[in-house]
């Protein structure tokens, strides 16, 4: 478990949060730039002061201003990638992923992260003798990975590590980051304003502004809730589903997804059987009928039932909707509401047509790395 309760003041600017999130596993920041999210990581990092506060990871506390306890920064066995990559220009691939090894040599520490599996992780092999300024922007952000774990850190920050690559290189670089998270056991805490890499990466979300934390809990949980739709606005809001690839057709290039009591049909893209995924169905393309539909082009129909209605924006309504143990939200409009008489406890079906699931799939761990 990673606690952590900071208070710092700088200027007309405050922070005063608290964050209580599980480990192993990404715990993204999220929130419009200026809300704070860097200056956290730098404060648990030991870069910077803080006023007052407590930054415990499991049984190690490494600050405290009531005990007046402050490990300092290079003792705390914290990894750390920036924006830009920063790494050695005198040395090539290898010395930069040595000089990390070296690190961890010298402070004794024991190597949980072995070298040969590391450059297999991320890619590295093809890269060892070239110099740094011979790699994109993606390749220089996986050596900085790389660098940074040789280290053999207890927890890793990254700070955008993403906003200074292109969208070639940041879907070059979003895979690996993926198999970090799913193969390692190293806590990771990730720091973003662009949504789509939470909804990828994320185990645990905690949501910021003007310093301050607004929400956090899983990333299913906090996908539904109105302090997410303030920064992301109503047409990227919607739930995020857990489920497991049944079958492929490759004929089709669809697949069958198994979500809570229901099944998906999404567009297969390299999906294989067995595969853990992650699925957003967004509120806007969900449609709700009140009898058992028949003879549409849809082929995705979930039953459920109505939890709650919650009033949106301009006339509509947000319908919570239980489909098997977890839920969906719906974006309808009041006179639609009144129309079908949608209550709490009513009886529905979900459609969602499987064409606005593209770009909405996003796989967790391959079967072979379970």
């Amino acid at each position: 478990m990673l606690n952590v309760e900071l208070h710092k003041r700088r200027g007309d600017f405050t922070l005063d949060v608290e964050v209580r999130a599980p480990t192993p596993g990404l715990v993204a920041l999220f929130g419009r730039s200026g809300c704070g999210k860097s200056t956290l990581v730098n404060l648990i990092a030991g870069l910077v002061p803080p006023d007052r506060g407590m930054v415990r990871l499991d049984d190690e506390v490494l600050y405290d201003s009531t005990r007046r306890i402050n490990i300092p920064a290079e003792r705390r066995r914290i990894g750390y990638v920036f924006q830009d990559s920063r790494l050695f220009p005198h040395l090539n691939v290898l010395g930069n992923l040595r000089y990390g090894e070296k690190r961890a040599l010298k402070r004794g520490v024991a190597a949980q992260v072995q070298f040969e599996e590391l450059v297999a992780l991320l890619g590295l092999g093809a890269l060892l003798g070239r110099r740094t300024h011979q790699l994109s922007g993606g390749e220089q952000q996986r050596v900085a990975l790389g660098r940074a774990l040789l280290a053999q850190p207890r927890l890793l920050l990254l700070d955008e590590p993403l906003a200074s690559l292109d969208l070639a290189r940041r879907e070059e670089l979003l895979p690996y980051l993926e198999r970090l998270r799913d193969r390692r056991s190293i806590p990771m805490i990730y720091v973003s304003h662009q949504f789509e890499e939470v909804l990828r990466l994320a185990t645990y979300v905690v949501l910021m502004n003007a310093g301050a934390v607004t929400a956090q809990g899983d990333l299913a949980a906090v996908s539904r809730l109105p302090e997410l739709r303030s920064i992301v606005g109503p047409d990227v809001m919607g739930a995020v589903l857990a489920g497991e690839v049944r079958t492929v057709d490759a004929n089709a290039a669809l697949a069958q997804v198994r979500v809570g009591a229901g099944e998906l049909i999404v567009p297969a893209d390299g999906l294989k059987p067995g595969q853990r995924l992650r699925v957003q169905l967004l509120a806007r393309d969900l449609i709700i009928a009140t009898e058992p539909p028949r003879a549409l082009s849809v082929r995705n129909v979930l039953q459920g039932t109505v939890v709650s209605l919650v009033p949106d924006e301009a006339q509509t309504l947000q319908v919570e909707i239980d489909i098997g143990g977890t839920t969906v939200i719906a974006r309808v409009t009041n006179h639609a509401s009144a129309q079908l008489e949608l209550r709490g406890g009513l009886r529905v079906w979900v459609l969602v047509k499987t064409v606005s699931l593209r770009g909405h799939v996003y796989p967790l761990a391959s079967p072979q790395a379970d």
